[in-house]
């Protein structure tokens, strides 16, 4: 799995431009990364026409990525180790640019599938290398304040699945859309290519010795022996897949569906809520509040967004429920403090591939949520329910229990330590 993010350099000096170059390199992939991620939402209404999509089949389409993703992550996680940053984005990244080639020419669901399967398996390494590179080459203590930057900066993409991508499909259709995503992730390839050359560990630092794949699985394997990781990976699982599940699948159809929206009109809500992802993270990272009270902020702010599923599950006016889904967009944040969490629960040597198991964690409860609530959809359609209002009620039930379970599960001895430490100093 990824380095020991131990090696990272204290203090708090400015990292070189050079390092700030190769990490704005890396974040142009996440970036689209997150592009890929939601462009359902806009897409649905024309994949529906064209192959009669149910909405169990949607939610399958969309759940491939997260599933794809989150399974080639454990292995992206070791790769990363075994042959570097470098090799590992490009060889992977090329998958997601003939993904979406494959994509943009499918004849029918299958091949849809196909490119799904391909962007999910090459968009995998993509934001864990940027996040073992800020841990390996900045300053410790700033951590929170880079990665939450660099889930700033990968917001640009979600910009290009708001309004830009609406016009696009309604103007010349959705296999455009996927042309024009193509041709970014070439760019962005080249850009890795040409510019990400990772420099050596700073003085003083030495690398762990890399490890064989059988011996890094069993060690990734130990952590889930450790009774704090199964409240991580619990709500791991469900705060991002929830957010995402509406924001990469149902908003489009929600809107549409329920309020008679234009696809242009929920591309302007999809606009809003990217231009939020590009200042919450950053800003959620600046507010930190340490780790005597960092569990409690995550669990509260997760329970209010289950509540706020809950509650858009039965508005009727559209302009509360848009309220609602700009403050679940400003509310989203927390992430960013789930990361920090969890590189404060493990020790510094094992904090890489715990990095790698909740990134993991996160795609695949993405990709199950997604499945599911077509499901949802499906089996309220047949029972002549609204579908979009399972759909939210089911996603508030996860996250709520979910946040239950993070809250009242064992949380790691480090933490009361840590918390100690910061008191008496």
């Amino acid at each position: 799995m990824p380095s020991d993010p131990s090696a990272a350099p204290q203090g708090t000096a400015q990292p070189p431009r050079f390092l700030l170059a190769m990490l704005l390199s890396l974040l142009s992939a996440f970036a689209l990364s997150q592009a890929f991620r939601t462009v359902t939402a806009m897409l649905a209404p024309s994949l529906q026409a064209d192959f009669g999509l149910s909405g169990q089949e949607l939610g399958a389409f969309a759940g491939l990525f997260g599933l794809s993703f989150g399974v080639a992550q454990l292995l992206m996680g070791i790769g990363l180790d075994v042959y570097g940053l470098r090799r590992t984005v490009l060889a992977a990244f090329a998958l997601a640019v003939l993904g979406s080639v494959l994509s943009a020419l499918a004849p029918s669901y299958g091949w849809l599938m196909a490119g799904q399967l391909l962007i999910g398996m090459g968009c995998s390494p993509v934001f864990i290398a940027s996040t073992v590179f800020i841990a390996r080459h900045f300053p410790a203590d700033r951590f929170a304040q880079f990665s939450g930057l660099g889930m700033s900066v990968g917001g640009l993409g979600l910009i290009f699945t708001g309004t830009p991508l609406a016009w696009v499909v309604q103007h010349w259709g959705w296999r455009i859309g996927f042309w024009v995503l193509a041709a970014l992730s070439l760019l962005s390839w080249l850009l890795i290519w040409r510019t990400v050359h990772e420099p050596p560990l700073p003085a003083g630092a030495s690398a762990a010795p890399r490890e064989g794949w059988g011996q890094s699985f069993l060690r990734l394997g130990a952590l889930l022996k450790l009774p704090h990781t199964w409240g991580i990976l619990a709500l791991g699982m469900s705060g991002y897949a929830a957010f995402l599940s509406l924001r990469g699948l149902w908003l489009g159809p929600f809107l549409i569906g329920r309020y008679g929206f234009s696809l242009v009109e929920s591309g302007n809500v999809a606009l809003v809520l990217s231009l939020i992802a590009l200042v919450v993270p950053a800003v959620s990272g600046r507010l930190d509040p340490g780790v005597g009270r960092r569990r409690a902020w995550v669990s509260g702010l997760s329970l209010t967004m289950a509540a706020l599923f809950a509650l858009l599950a039965f508005l009727h006016g559209h302009l509360a429920a848009v309220a609602v889904i700009v403050l679940m967009g400003l509310l989203s944040g927390y992430s960013v403090l789930q990361y920090t969490d969890v590189r404060a629960s493990y020790p510094n040597e094992v904090t890489g591939r715990a990095l790698s198991l909740f990134t993991a964690a996160m795609f695949l409860g993405v990709a199950l949520m997604q499945w599911f609530t077509g499901v949802v959809a499906a089996w309220a359609t047949g029972l002549g329910w609204e579908p979009y209002r399972a759909v939210l009620l089911a996603i508030a039930a996860w996250l709520g229990t979910a946040s239950l379970a993070f809250r009242f599960l064992p949380a790691s001895p480090l933490l009361s330590e840590s918390a100690a430490k910061a008191r008496a100093s």
